[in-house]
């Protein structure tokens, strides 16, 4: 049912046990207490989180609550919840609702059943979850959610989020020193922020549950080409198919009420295809409301007749989708440090977290490919629909000649924007900015922010976030140490800016990424091109990273061997399935298809011929669809010997390189063989839905 437009102010964070609840709930010295944990200024005590519980409760039950979970972000990538009610027998028979401080702050659930990476045997199974506070509580289906970080009975991060607020404090402890060095000491924190653009793909529930592709794999492992595809450049920005306009209607107002400000919808470039856009807010914050967004989005979509696939290439042939992450840094006293001003040649602060940004992003460039290293992103990365798997940085004409300054020895201009007039008196004049955008960057400055553009629609936002919030950290900390051990700031900086301009040139470019004349470009100037995978999450263990990671004290080498392990399992898994799909649908259903097509042609042509007719033509459709089909056979047989010898292999290592270059192919080789056929095979008999069907049917 949709909720009036006069409600919705009132609508939003209702279900979310936000700063206004507490400032009515809570007793002013609690809630103050809270606000400086909140802060990071001082522990949580006992005392206060036995009435934060108490609130929470009696607000829960009045919204309908019955229990609470602690919810958290395995290495899965998903999220996870543990259910208990407030329940609680008394002696005599009856019960009461009960929540303390203790079960608030901390859970039990089973560690030994989520992805460790051989940090936990499979018989040691406690694990624990601790309540993150900085980021609110909420009540969805009758029950209160808890966002919590995970960790193992040793201390060891088994989640997403613990290493995503570490790097934050790691980013705000270097920002503050740099700050405090250049003369800023106002500000008492450093925050990273983060909206991230979500895109994805609506597939009508009919289609869907005849693909079984799409529902194992999350993408279509078979599919000709559709006559029209996203050619006529029709879809993106296009008037919204009224099922969809209701369908996102529903879903805004779900996330609206969960306080996540979803603010921007349209249509995105291939049919079938759109996006979804939040207001800034804190990383930690912004990554617990993309889950959010992403659960809601394929919730909702089931209500409508749809299925919505998060995969980041579900269709060949049409774009993929993304998830761009636009992401900054601000301080508690509001000022963004990546906004260059009116005259950002002599914004000192701006400049040096500018370089700051750029020397860490051409550093650690490898690292930052790896942190969006995943099946659907190698299908989607280079595609000429998204950035290639080269890391570069978009600057602008603005800031590239500011950039090009500090190189010679120190800035003295800005180029300004101006306006634009179209030459209708109806029309104002439109102010020009000063640079352009450039949307085939994987990593573009956008203003006041830059936009990592190589984050997959799939991904927990917390991988990408804390590899960025690490690498910046590391670079700011060791400007910080240059400055503090300097008599003159100042001049210190310049030097730091002119150093850092002269050594990372080679990662600013300002055009075409989707050109064949780049990958050659990016190759002199030595800038990896990883495509693969596999070859991309191995360099996480590179001894650089390591360092970086330890010297933030964000992951331990364990913890990143771990994670190395539990994500080339996840890719060796994913393909496997794929390779089982593909030969499930290739055999049981367009084998048999295509062989009873054969038979009618035989049967026509043996017709015909018995008639006294000619039929070569018919004959020649009869050799084509027969020598198809016996390609289709020669692939199936191929992959399926590829897929038996993976079981024989022992190392993960070993495992994830077979698929890749092994298995990958010969599914490819079987696709390649089926397209051909769904081409010529009657469509009555062909056992599968069309693309044409799937992206255009609404």
């Amino acid at each position: 049912m949709e909720t009036p437009m006069t409600t919705l102010p009132e609508a939003f964070g209702t279900h979310v046990f936000n700063d206004a609840v507490m400032r009515e709930r809570l007793p002013k010295n609690v809630y103050k207490a809270f606000l400086q944990v909140r802060k990071g200024d001082t522990e949580l005590t006992t005392s206060v989180a036995d009435v934060m519980a108490n609130a929470m409760k009696d607000w829960a039950l009045e919204k309908g609550a019955t229990h609470y979970c602690h919810w958290f972000q395995p290495m899965t990538g998903l999220t996870a919840e543990k259910h208990d009610s407030f329940i609680s027998p008394t002696p005599d028979g009856k019960t009461i609702m009960e929540f303390s401080g203790k079960e608030l702050i901390k859970g039990e659930p089973d560690a030994s059943s989520f992805p460790s990476g051989g940090l936990r045997a499979t018989f040691e199974a406690r694990g624990y979850t601790a309540w993150d506070c900085t980021s609110s509580v909420f009540i969805k289906n009758r029950t209160l959610y808890i966002p919590c970080a995970f960790c193992s009975y040793t201390g060891q991060a088994l989640d997403k989020k613990t290493p995503l607020l570490r790097s934050m404090e790691a980013l705000n402890r270097q920002a503050v020193r740099v700050l405090k060095a250049l003369g800023e000491t106002q500000a008492g924190r450093v925050m990273a922020t983060l909206g991230p653009e979500q895109e994805y793909f609506l597939v009508d529930r009919s289609f869907f549950e005849k693909r079984l592709d799409l529902v194992l794999a999350g993408r279509t492992l078979f599919g000709a080409p559709s006559p029209r595809g996203q050619e006529m450049e029709d879809h993106y920005f296009g008037t919204l198919h009224e099922r969809i306009a209701s369908y996102m209607n529903e879903v805004n107002i779900e996330l609206w009420k969960l306080g996540v400000s979803a603010k921007t919808q349209h249509n995105e470039v291939s049919p079938a295809q759109y996006e979804l856009a939040p207001v800034f807010t804190s990383v930690n914050v912004a990554t617990d409301h993309n889950q959010l967004t992403m659960e809601t989005l394929q919730k909702v979509a089931l209500r409508h007749g749809f299925v919505c696939r998060l995969h980041e290439k579900p269709f060949a042939g049409v774009n993929g989708s993304g998830k761009h992450n636009n992401w900054s840094l601000v301080t508690d006293t509001g000022n963004n440090l990546l906004d260059p001003g009116q005259t950002p040649h002599d914004n000192m602060l701006f400049l040096v977290f500018l370089c700051a940004v750029i020397r860490a992003v051409d550093k650690y460039a490898k690292l930052l490919r790896a942190s969006v290293a995943n099946t659907g992103n190698e299908h989607r990365l280079g595609a000429n629909e998204a950035p290639p798997a080269i890391v570069s940085i978009f600057l602008g004409d603005q800031l590239t000649e500011i950039f090009e300054q500090l190189a010679s020895g120190g800035a003295k201009t800005s180029r300004q924007g101006g306006q634009l007039r179209l030459g209708i008196s109806t029309l104002p004049p439109l102010p020009k900015d000063c640079t352009d955008r450039n949307r085939t960057s994987p990593f573009a400055f956008t203003g006041n922010k830059f936009e990592f553009r190589m984050v997959g629609s799939s991904q927990s936002c917390a991988g990408p976030a804390f590899v960025l919030n690490t690498i910046v950290a590391d670079v700011l900390g060791e400007i910080a140490d240059e400055l503090e051990n300097s008599k003159d700031h100042k001049a210190e900086a310049q030097k730091i800016l002119q150093k850092i301009a002269k050594d990372h040139a080679r990662i600013v470019f300002n055009g075409d990424n989707y050109c064949a004349d780049w990958v050659k470009e990016a190759e002199k100037r030595g800038l990896p091109n990883i495509a693969s995978t596999v070859d991309s999450i191995e360099t996480i263990l590179d001894p650089e990273n390591v360092a970086a990671f330890e010297r933030n004290q964000v992951l331990t080498k364990s913890e990143l061997e771990a994670r190395t392990e539990i994500l080339l399992e996840n890719y060796t898994r994913t393909i496997n399935i794929e390779a089982g799909t593909t030969l499930n649908i290739a055999k049981r259903q367009i084998l048999p298809a295509c062989s009873m097509y054969a038979g009618k042609l035989a049967a026509s042509v043996h017709s015909v011929e018995s008639a006294g007719a000619q039929s070569s033509s018919q004959k020649k459709m009869l050799e084509t669809v027969c020598g198809l089909i016996d390609d289709l056979h020669e692939a199936i047989c191929k992959l399926d010997e590829k897929v038996t010898r993976l079981s024989g292999l022992e190392s993960t290592h070993k495992k994830a390189h077979h698929c890749r270059h092994e298995i990958v192919p010969h599914m490819n080789a079987v696709r390649q063989a089926a397209d051909a056929l769904e081409m010529v095979v009657d469509a009555q008999l062909w056992p599968l839905p069309s693309y044409a069907e799937m992206l255009f049917i609404r």
